[in-house]
């Protein structure tokens, strides 16, 4: 049966730690968190006050800490915007720093994605075939360590159905799957329905990000993805896409999880976010 988590990018505004974001897991009946990685030392993370965590935390003894919560983590961010020319190197080692640290965490996915814009210097068919080298380089490290890396909608190719269909025919390989996005594919103009109808197959997460009114009469079609919905889910003009597309996904047998990535306002927003989400759940 699939599962509810978060993204703790919903306490970003509050300074929360990790920790915090546990606590609230916890306390909300929630079982699954999903997070950044940081690949070295942030002062503000050092003190307490962002919600993701940094590759130079034993995995471990977190995980110890998350197994006696009942917690377990859904997905890692690794989402360097691979189609810049930095992807090849920064790029890289970022997302194999985060999959070795992903297996000893348990957590079965790495997401990735693209930059929202083009890259100057290259021309789009250039830029595909950057990123083809790239996962085609980082594949055979996800497989030997059994880690799923996901292509995530969020910018300027993967929020267009040809090019995210390309790019997840770089590999045949079942560890290179998709993370789809209820929110970045409709503010980018696309049908987030379409996408689950296309890529159904290829699914593995789900990021559950509804829209506001305003956001969308304001930007839709110019941005090509947005940290999280700065509205509650439910609440914005996606709630019926959202809704179509879980009930797409239960159909076609998805069984992972439903990751809410919602402003939190410290707690009150996301939570009426998590009641209208698990009440969709039961409904579909």
């Amino acid at each position: 049966m699939p599962s509810i988590g978060f993204h703790t990018d919903a306490f970003n505004s509050s300074y929360w730690s990790f920790s915090q974001c546990l606590d609230w897991a916890q306390a909300n009946g929630l079982h699954f968190i999903e997070c950044g990685a940081i690949d070295g030392v942030s002062w503000i993370h050092g003190l307490g006050y962002q919600p993701h965590v940094a590759l130079w935390e034993d995995p471990l003894l977190l995980r110890r800490d998350m197994d006696a919560r009942e917690i377990a983590f859904s997905q890692i961010d690794a989402a360097f915007p691979l189609s810049k020319p930095e992807g090849a190197s920064l790029g890289v080692e970022y997302i194999l720093h985060t999959i070795r640290w992903a297996k000893l965490a348990g957590c079965p996915h790495v997401d990735t994605t693209d930059d929202r814009f083009p890259p100057a210097a290259m021309t789009e068919r250039e830029a595909m075939d950057h990123m083809r080298r790239i996962y085609r380089q980082v594949l055979p490290v996800a497989e030997a360590h059994e880690i799923v890396i996901n292509i995530e909608p969020h910018g300027h190719f993967t929020t267009k159905p040809d090019f995210m269909a390309e790019m997840l025919a770089f590999s045949d390989s079942p560890y290179l799957a998709m993370n789809m996005d209820t929110g970045n594919t409709f503010i980018a103009g696309q049908d987030p329905v379409d996408f689950v109808r296309r890529f159904s197959s290829r699914i593995s997460h789900v990021h559950i990000k509804d829209v506001s009114e305003s956001l969308a009469a304001a930007a839709r079609g110019e941005l090509t993805g947005i940290a999280v919905s700065q509205c509650a889910i439910g609440d914005g003009v996606n709630a019926a896409n959202i809704r179509d597309c879980v009930q797409l996904l239960l159909e076609a047998g998805f069984d992972g999880v439903f990751s809410i990535e919602c402003e939190g306002a410290g707690g009150p927003m996301i939570e009426r976010s998590l009641a209208w989400v698990r009440a969709l759940l039961k409904e579909v």
